[in-house]
């Protein structure tokens, strides 16, 4: 039976191949299909995706197991394509079908999430989401993009080095968790919509953020964490994409977790995903990262066959392989009694429930059938990415130069690999831009005569000769800009960073540019790199973070260096001394400081070393003050307003959420006034410290924010900061979340500009009780070794302890 349902599917997997002009939607007036539950709107969509998959052959199910599904010919369901990209604007992918010319060509392409991290902006996410998941429907409805988009990527960025960072909105899981909850919104069309607009996917479920660091490759890794830091750090942005914010589906990453590679582990996938977070209201479906089913039987080896690794990550919960490894092994599988037909089925059911949520089979009773490519980059979304681009810029250096006027009777020299950036701009994930308006395009507008030199280039081409004509420009220019760092060809998928310096050429040009004592501004481009040589440099007036900021990023750099847009961007991540990668292995998935291993910490709640700049700096044109206003916090139970003790045993009451950690705390309204004379947005971070709950402490954690727009000078606007029972909570040994008692303070801003305290009493109370994990294991396989610092490793330190029992 086997060999001929391998023959079978394999015929049928060859042809789903080239299904891309295979698709379409069903036909449910007068197709095959029309009688079938499927075709009826008022059935339930587990009712209707049920039916349909009962009239499924074995054959037909087994086939569309994997990301290139052929459908059904006979029943006249076509083929379908799950694997579609949209990270910051649809992108190329599989299921992506940009075409030549004309219509489709191109889609509007928004900052990078990194970009979109630093504005602190969730209304703005909100929007940006919108426009993307529109202009993808637009797409669709003229076959050339499925209704699935593998994005966003919500793994938290800890360690700097990491290739894709520049993917995700930075490193705090608060503020991970309430950007996804905002962008889930304007991607789906709601958090319970009668259509969904399209699935978004939250990936890569859960601890990766290693590429190839030393030869510890993603497909092999085994990361080791304690319950502690799983719950605390890696799951929030998970927790909100399933439990609060409703996504549709989710990716199981490469890597494994305590021994088990996720795509084969019913705990993650079932215990915690769909059971602790109740992801089963929709039947919403996993899928795994591309090829990880078949990492599971190699390099993990963690089944001895491969029809048993393809088994094992059907039944513990992933429903679609991206890639081949179900259409190919499955039938060997069932043959030989590796599973039950059920658990097929449950995963087709699952795939087919979430595309009858989209109204795959509902025809012109869809709303965003009406969508056209007159819906693609219109003037409202090419000002969005430009708004997007602007506010996320970050200030970090400026002795007064900025903001300037730059006129037609001025010469600007643009020097650095950036300087005349096109593709660039955009990072990774992308698709077809319908304009991309680099630093030159943006000087060029002005009037002002423009020499533009891209040295050094190759991202530290050491080749001199080529860097006289820098010096010609910085001769004849009233002003220098440097404009470098990074891209896609230092860090991206596959490739993680050595290192966080800029290149030795780029600091010696950037150096001899500085000695003319011309007006100097640095823009330090892709991500973030040890700017020290910069803001030491006193010849350097000013230093921007513009991060790769699509199609109209250009732009956006040049209105805030002239003033046209004040800056208010805030890093999303800490920035780190060069010397970093020398005290922490990528490999060390651990958050706090260990005095034994020589770590220092990561993230600016454990980093105990001095930081470049810390997570949240961003520098303004103007200045602020910030208050606490009267009567914030009130009190619970308590006759005295104003009290700042709370009694725990009562802060639950009244309380109707279903999960305790999202009960309401206090609403702290934060007065925010501009004393300056530039009108300007301002970013409220409100950070919880104090001595409470297991130690150590962390230095701070954020709780709250809330970005203000255009506070002029002289006025106050109000942020409210909502904090919940959550937010002030902390994780215990066990992965519990637990509300304890102790002295907090809750401060505004890095600085901070204001501060209030607050007391909790009574006992420790648990919001939600951590599902246990099975006992750890290590995988087996010994065969595949890693480089320094993996936990495969037998580096000694100095007291004879092993790296691998530190991790």
């Amino acid at each position: 039976m086997s060999a001929i349902l391998g023959a079978a599917v394999l015929a049928l997997a060859g042809q789903a191949a080239a299904q891309l002009t295979g698709r379409g939607f069903p036909d449910c007036d007068d197709g095959p299909l029309k009688n079938n539950t499927v075709c009826d709107l008022t059935a339930d969509p587990l009712d209707r995706a049920t039916a349909l998959i009962k009239a499924f052959t074995l054959e037909e199910k087994l086939n569309n197991t994997g990301s290139t599904s052929p459908g059904v010919p006979r029943l006249g369901l076509p083929a379908y394509t799950w694997w579609q990209e949209a990270l910051h604007g649809v992108a190329s992918s599989p299921g992506v079908n940009f075409s030549d010319s004309g219509d489709f060509s191109y889609a509007t392409s928004f900052p990078e999430p990194i970009i979109l991290g630093a504005t602190f902006d969730d209304e703005l996410v909100r929007a940006v989401a919108t426009v993307v998941s529109t202009e993808a429907r637009a797409f669709n409805n003229f076959d050339r993009a499925g209704l699935d988009f593998w994005t966003p990527n919500i793994n938290p960025y800890k360690d700097p080095r990491w290739g894709r960072g520049q993917e995700t909105p930075g490193e705090d899981p608060y503020h991970l968790a309430s950007y996804v909850h905002a962008l889930i919104d304007g991607l789906q069309g709601g958090y319970d919509p009668k259509y969904k607009r399209v699935v978004a996917t939250c990936k890569h479920f859960v601890a990766y953020d290693m590429e190839s660091w030393n030869g510890n490759f993603r497909y092999q890794w085994d990361a080791h964490i304690n319950s502690q830091d799983l719950v605390e750090y890696y799951m929030p942005p998970f927790q909100s994409c399933a439990r609060d914010s409703n996504v549709g589906a989710f990716m199981c990453s490469y890597n494994a977790l305590n021994g088990v590679p996720t795509c084969a582990d019913p705990w993650l996938l079932g215990d915690v995903l769909r059971e602790h977070w109740g992801w089963t209201n929709e039947q919403q479906w996993v899928t795994s990262d591309c090829d990880a089913v078949q990492n599971v039987f190699l390099p993990h080896g963690y089944n001895d066959t491969r029809e048993a690794a393809a088994a094992q990550s059907l039944i513990a919960g992933t429903d679609i392989n991206c890639g081949t490894y179900y259409q190919e092994f499955l039938p060997a599988a069932y043959a030989q009694g590796l599973f039950d037909i059920s658990v097929l089925d449950q995963a087709l059911i699952r795939q087919y429930s979430s595309l009858v949520r989209l109204g795959y089979f509902d025809g012109m009773a869809v709303p965003y059938r009406s969508l056209t490519f007159a819906d693609v980059n219109t003037p409202a979304s090419q000002l969005l990415a430009h708004q997007a681009a602007a506010e996320g810029v970050v200030l970090l250096k400026n002795d007064g130069l900025l903001p300037m006027t730059i006129t037609s009777n001025m010469t600007v020299a643009l020097i650095g690999d950036w300087a005349n950036a096109t593709t660039q701009m955009q990072g990774n994930y992308a698709g077809i831009a319908p304009y991309l308006h680099g630093p030159y395009y943006a000087v060029n507008q002005t009037g002002a005569t423009v020499m533009v030199v891209g040295v050094p280039g190759g991202q530290g081409d050491p080749t001199t000769d080529h860097w006289r004509p820098a010096w010609a420009a910085a001769e004849a220019a009233d002003v220098i800009f440097y404009i470098g760092g990074i891209d896609d060809t230092v860090e991206s998928e596959g490739m993680d960073r050595n290192n966080l310096d800029y290149t030795g050429a780029q600091l010696d040009v950037i150096g001899q540019l500085a000695m003319y004592g011309k007006p100097m501004v640095v823009m330090q481009m892709g991500d973030q790199l040890d700017n020290t040589p910069i803001i030491e440099n006193a010849n350097i007036s000013a230093l921007l973070w513009g991060g790769y900021p699509g199609q109209d990023g250009g732009s956006a750099l040049f209105d805030i260096v002239q003033g046209k847009v004040a800056p208010a961007g805030r890093l999303p991540v800490t920035q780190y001394p060069s010397d970093y990668i020398t005290q922490i292995p990528m490999t060390d998935m651990s958050l706090r400081p260990n005095a034994t291993s020589g770590s220092p910490g990561r993230t600016y709640q454990w980093y105990t070393g001095d930081a470049v700049f810390e997570f949240g700096f961003g520098m303004h044109y103007t200045n602020f003050t910030a208050s606490i206003a009267s009567g914030s916090p009130t009190s619970y139970g308590s006759s005295a307003p104003s009290t700042t003790t709370y009694n725990i045993s009562e802060m639950t009451a009244g309380c109707s959420e279903k999960y305790m950690d999202k009960c309401p705390f206090e609403t702290f309204s934060v007065d925010v006034k501009n004393t300056g004379s530039v009108a300007s947005d301002y970013v409220a971070l409100g950070f919880l410290a104090g001595c409470h709950g297991p130690a150590p402490y962390p230095i701070k954690r954020l709780s709250g924010y809330q970005r203000l727009h255009n506070i002029s000078a002289g006025s106050t606007q109000t942020a409210a900061l909502n904090l919940t029972l959550g937010n002030v909570a902390r994780v215990d040994d066990y992965g519990n979340t637990v509300l304890y008692p102790g002295d907090y303070a809750l401060m505004i801003d890095t600085q901070p500009l204001a501060m209030v305290n607050f007391t909790l009493v009574g006992a420790p109370l648990v919001l939600d009780k951590w599902p246990q994990t099975p006992t750890p294991r290590f995988q087996a396989t010994d065969y595949f070794v890693g480089g320094y610092g993996s936990t495969y490793g037998q580096e000694l330190m100095v007291n004879g302890t092993l790296f691998s029992d530190l991790a």
